[in-house]
Formats: structure tokens, sequence, C-alpha cells
């Protein structure tokens, strides 16, 4: 079995507080990118081994999809084991997602796999186990995250707008970017609660999005400015940084428009790729490349 495993970005992120579990209580949008990973499975008869072409992965537990295989193993309470190969295009520490995805897409594809028949309630109680934006990309497309992020509710929405991804040199941890925030706010921005209720409706509601987290990591505030000011002058109508960081996104009017910025930003030595954002339908059918062929199939 292979699939995709999408990235997502953030359409504005406010922490709140901090919670009594040591977390941040956050009010965000999330939507799937069409930019992803490959993973393709085989079954073994137990034991989980994963490989990857990026050597800087762990492929132990210290891997969100080692750890996703071996939970889902312990909830159907049998000997299940998986030979995993993944291809990474997502980079780590960026603010994409993609690690949360891998595992995401690990539940799903062992599930069928292993013929465990969990419900997508269940898987989506496994990934909120596994790591906060991993209940996400169970449901992919547009939607309102809140708690830690955890806590998922889909927006009914067919989003799909040409965008531009900068992905800089440095990765920001997201440990180091809630630690350096200094909390001021006691409830979420009317803002941010307009736009989930209304959702991008002529889009004029984006103009005043904000994260939160983009003047926590002074280390790199000035290059995260920098690349959203390029952006806007480029023709963006918003530009954000996406999640805790360290990628950098703008949203574009014309597909033609996004591809230009993109390649003048790659003629001044900054890693640019144009892409668009992936609404739920198209997430849903895209994210499966080749389906498994069970015992007993021709």
């Amino acid at each position: 079995m292979k699939v995709r495993a999408y990235a997502k970005i953030n359409l504005g992120l406010e922490v709140l507080s901090r919670r009594s579990d040591g977390y941040h209580e956050i009010r965000t949008i999330l939507q799937t990118v069409d930019m992803y990973d490959r993973l393709s499975f085989q079954i073994r008869d137990s034991g989980v081994e994963l490989v990857t072409d990026d050597p800087d992965l762990p492929t132990d537990e210290g891997n969100l999809v080692v750890r996703a295989a071996r939970m889902l193993a312990e909830e159907v309470k049998e000997a299940r084991g998986a030979y995993v190969e993944l291809k990474k295009t997502i980079p780590a520490g960026r603010g994409l997602g993609g690690g949360s995805s891998d595992a995401a897409m690990t539940l799903l594809a062992l599930n069928e796999l292993w013929q465990a028949g969990l419900s997508e309630l269940d898987l989506c109680r496994l990934a909120g186990r596994i790591g906060m934006d991993v209940p996400f990309f169970l449901v992919g497309g547009a939607a309102l995250g809140i708690g830690r992020g955890e806590e998922v509710f889909p927006l009914d929405c067919q989003l799909e707008v040409p965008i531009v991804l900068i992905l800089p040199d440095f990765a920001i941890s997201t440990a180091e970017a809630y630690g350096s925030l200094i909390l001021t706010k006691r409830e979420p921005s009317l803002k941010l609660r307009d736009l989930a209720l209304s959702y991008l409706g002529g889009r004029k509601e984006l103009l005043d999005l904000v994260n939160d987290l983009e003047f926590a990591t002074l280390d790199h505030t000035p290059a995260i400015h920098e690349y959203k000011e390029q952006l806007l002058e480029l023709g963006a109508s918003l530009s954000l940084m996406s999640g805790s960081g360290s990628a950098v996104f703008g949203i574009f009017d014309h597909e033609a428009l996004a591809r230009s910025a993109a390649a003048r930003l790659e003629t001044k030595g900054i890693r640019a790729i144009a892409t668009c954002t992936l609404n739920r339908r198209a997430y849903k059918e895209r994210r499966l490349e080749v389906r498994p062929r069970h015992f007993g199939e021709s």
C-alpha cells in the first residue's frame, strides 16, 4: 500500500493561556496543501521497520511513524508488523506538520492492511495520543483546531487557492517557540472566530489574521518578517508564518502570479515552492496512491 502524507499551513494561530497539563490553549485554522511525503507499507508477522531517504530522521520510536504503528498494534492486542519506506519532501521543523501527517497516514494504512477494523473515531483517539496535529490529518481540508490543537472541527468549505511556501534553511522547534511566548490574551480574537464562521467569503477576513508565535522566537523574527514582506511585495494578499515555523506562506489570487513570485524568490537564493491549498474531497481522493491487495484477491 502506498500513500501520500500531505502538509498543512495555519491560517492564523492564537495562543491563549498555559493549561494545567503544561501545554498551551490555542485556536487555529488548519489547511492542507498540495505538498507531500510518500510512504509505502508491507505487512510483516511482527516488528516495525522504518527506512527513510532522510538521514537526519530517526527510524526508531523517535519517529512518529514507528510510534503510530506500535500504538495501533497495541490497540488491536495482536502481534502485527510492518516494513515502511518513507520518502521525505516536507522538511522538518518548518511548521508544516510533516511528521504528524506521516503518523496519521500510518494509522490509516495499517488499519486497513492489518484489517484491524478500527473506526474513524478510534483512530482519532489514537492520533491525539501521538501528537497535536495528527488528528487533523485524518480529516484534511480546512478545520478549526482548539485545545492543544488536537480537537479538530472540520469547516464546510472547498478552498483551493494558489500559495507560495518559503522554506528557510533553519528550523524552529515547537518547544522553543512556545517556551519563548509571552502570553497576554484572555480570550480568542473575534477575527479568528469570524473567519471560522464565514470561512473566506471573499477572503477579506484574511487580511487581519495573525500568528502569535511569529514573535516568540526573537532570533529568527527578522528573517520571518523579511520573508513576509517579500511575499506581499510580490503580490500576496496575505503572508504568515505557518505553525511554530519556520516556513512562511503567501496566498495569491492567480496561479501564474504565485509561480512568478516563487521563481523570483529562487533567483535570490530563497527556497520557494508554488503550490495550492487542498480541499477535503481532493485530499481524501489523492492520499491513496496504490490500494492494498488482500489475500485471495487477484
